[in-house]
């Protein structure tokens, strides 16, 4: 027995997969192979990402959590960040307007300090706003996981720890008070976690998938939630 269901063709998942989280790689390659710039990618995934977000809900995932600027990724050409930068902006906006008919607690986890302060305030009042939804959404802006654990570390120094445990850390980082993912999914072919939830992720199970981000769809979710189901996770038992 599996241990989901299905309803109108979806798999359905139970409470052994309510965290999903996506390395959303791939969009600039999309882009390429159609001839078009790199930001027509971006802006393609980020359309992409709304109708994910969506279908996981559907299916019975409570946590979705995508990685969307990494702390290297600005290393890339300006007109690329400042092209994703736009599209960060734009989303912060919209879901502020449409917060009722999402029904989706959103939070940005990683230092957002280097953001100008209307994006800051964005941030901070959408986090407080749709902070009574069931759903939430974890957009990983300006993080790196050496960073949140670096960051963890110097917060628990601040308060005077000379020891500390497992769940000191844990309520230290940028997720503290949620489940750690059951699930993440990288697309595009790449077999790499790239520093995305090191901590959180330490019995996390992984799919990578061909598919670039743009075109990972229902059919591709379902396939990675059907092969989840498949495997045997022992926490490191038996």
């Amino acid at each position: 027995m599996l241990g989901f269901s299905r309803r109108k063709g979806r798999v359905m998942c139970d409470g052994r997969l309510s965290h999903i989280a996506f390395i959303m790689d791939g969009n600039g390659r999309w882009a390429k192979r159609r001839g078009l710039p790199r930001e027509a990618g971006h802006v393609e995934g980020s359309r992409n990402l709304e109708r994910i977000l969506r279908a996981c809900l559907d299916r019975g995932i409570v946590t979705v959590t995508v990685y969307a600027f990494s702390t290297e990724n600005w290393r890339r050409p300006e007109k690329e960040v400042s092209a994703i930068m736009g599209l960060l902006t734009s989303y912060l906006k919209r879901a502020r307007e449409e917060q009722d008919q999402n029904k989706v607690h959103v939070r940005v986890l990683g230092d957002i300090s280097v953001f100008e302060g209307e994006v800051q305030e964005s941030i901070r009042l959408l986090d407080a706003e749709t902070a009574h939804y069931q759903h939430t959404l974890n957009i990983a802006l300006n993080y790196g996981a050496r960073q949140e654990l670096v960051t963890a570390v110097n917060r628990l120094l601040a308060e005077g720890r000379e020891q500390v445990t497992e769940q000191d850390i844990s309520e230290a980082l940028y997720t503290a008070g949620q489940k750690d993912p059951d699930l993440i999914v990288r697309t595009s072919g790449e077999c790499r976690t790239s520093n995305f939830l090191l901590w959180q992720s330490a019995y996390a199970e992984y799919a990578f998938v061909k598919t670039p981000w743009p075109a990972f769809g229902e059919k591709e979710l379902d396939g990675v939630l059907r092969d989840f189901y498949q495997r045997h996770r022992r926490f490191g038992g038996l």
